[in-house]
Order: structure tokens, then sequence, then C-alpha cells
């Protein structure tokens, strides 16, 4: 009994991990769709992500059904509520990257972005993309110690995240309010998908060590 429970619980651990893989593979099929105002690849995106929706949805139940019949305690408590939050992070992680796909539909065949600020975005997507790649391994591994240098990587994000409100905010942007509001939200989409990434690391540290880190008490980089 315990052995067939401790394979569902490894079987939703490897569902999540496909969830993230899934997620980190549309951050950057829509980035390239953002950068080079490609509509097919942000329908692809669009279209695909329903893949991630229906999976979210089976690893809940999974979840749930886990809690109910098997009544867990203390490590495999954490590991199984834990799981349902992360459920809950990769959802808004693909979410993020379907609305930076559907940024780049709507502009379409124009660019959303002025040139100037698609050397920041491409550097946010590569972030990005790398985050739900480190993500996905500490979900798979359980290595509190990969998890707590996951915030390294977002610390890159947040850099970038003000220096390109440094442009938007300059006197001499001339590309109008509406290209300004595309990057404020645009932005914003790729710092949320950087903090989810590392919401999943927290939730794995707890699931390992039953205890959750404070910002402050993970290592400062490097």
């Amino acid at each position: 009994m315990r052995t067939a429970y401790h394979e569902q619980l490894e079987a939703l651990t490897t569902q999540l991990g496909d969830m993230c893989g899934l997620a980190g593979v549309a951050m950057e099929r829509a980035t390239q769709a953002l950068l080079q105002a490609d509509l097919a690849l942000a329908e692809q995106v669009i279209t695909d992500h329903e893949q991630i929706v229906a999976m979210s949805v089976r690893a809940e139940e999974a979840a749930f059904v886990l809690l109910a019949l098997q009544a867990p305690v203390a490590g495999d408590l954490r590991a199984i509520v834990s799981s349902i939050q992360i459920v809950a992070d990769v959802d808004r992680m693909g979410a993020l990257a379907l609305h930076v796909a559907k940024i780049a539909r709507r502009r379409h065949p124009q660019h959303a972005l002025p040139e100037e600020v698609n050397g920041y975005f491409a550097e946010m997507g590569r972030v990005a993309v790398e985050l739900g790649h480190s993500a996905q391994e500490v979900l798979l591994t359980r290595d509190p110690e990969k998890a707590a240098r996951i915030r390294e990587e977002d610390d890159a994000m947040d850099d970038l995240h003000r220096h390109l409100f440094t442009v938007l905010m300059d006197r001499e942007w001339r590309y109008g309010v509406a290209a300004a509001v595309d990057v404020t939200l645009l932005g914003r989409f790729y710092e949320r998908f950087a903090d989810h990434a590392v919401e999943i690391a927290r939730r794995v540290i707890f699931q390992v060590t039953g205890h959750a880190p404070e910002e402050e008490e993970l290592p400062a980089p490097r």
C-alpha cells in the first residue's frame, strides 16, 4: 500500500516537472514571437497553453486523491500540500507566457516593442527560460541547495526590470503611450514568471526540510 502511495507521489512530482518544462518552452516561444513579430509562433503558444491547463487539473486532482485516501502526515503531508501550491505556480507561469504571446499577436504585423528595448526583453526571456529549467530540475531532484541558488538567477531578472523602467521614465521616450503600456505590462509578466520559479524553489525546500526560508535566509548572490 505504501509502495503504491510513494509511486503515485513520484508520478505527481514528475508531472509537475513536465508542466514546468512546458511553461519554460512557452515563454521561450512567446519571447521569440514578441521579438520577431511572429504570428504563427504566438498562435502556437496560445494553442499549446491548453495542455498546461489540462495537466494542472490532473495534477491537482491527483494531489487531492492522495490527501483523501492516504491521510498523509509529516513529510508526506508537506509534499502533497506543497505540490498543490506548485500546481498553481506552474499554471501561472504558463499563463504569463500566454499573456506575452497575446500581446505579440495583438500588435501583429507591427512589432509590439520599440527597437530600443528589444535587448532588455531578449535577456529577460533568456533568464526566464533558465529559471523555468532550474525550477524543473529542482522539482525533479528535490535538491534544496540548488533550490536556494535560484534566487541568484531571479536577481538578474529584477535588475533587468529596474533598468527597463529607467528607459520608460526617460523624458526622451518617443514611442507613445500604447508602447509604454505594452512595455510595462510585458516587463511585469517576465518578472512575475521569475517570481513563481522562486516560489517553486521555496516550496521544494519546505518539502525536503520542513522549513520555509524567508527572503533574507536565502544565500546572497555571488
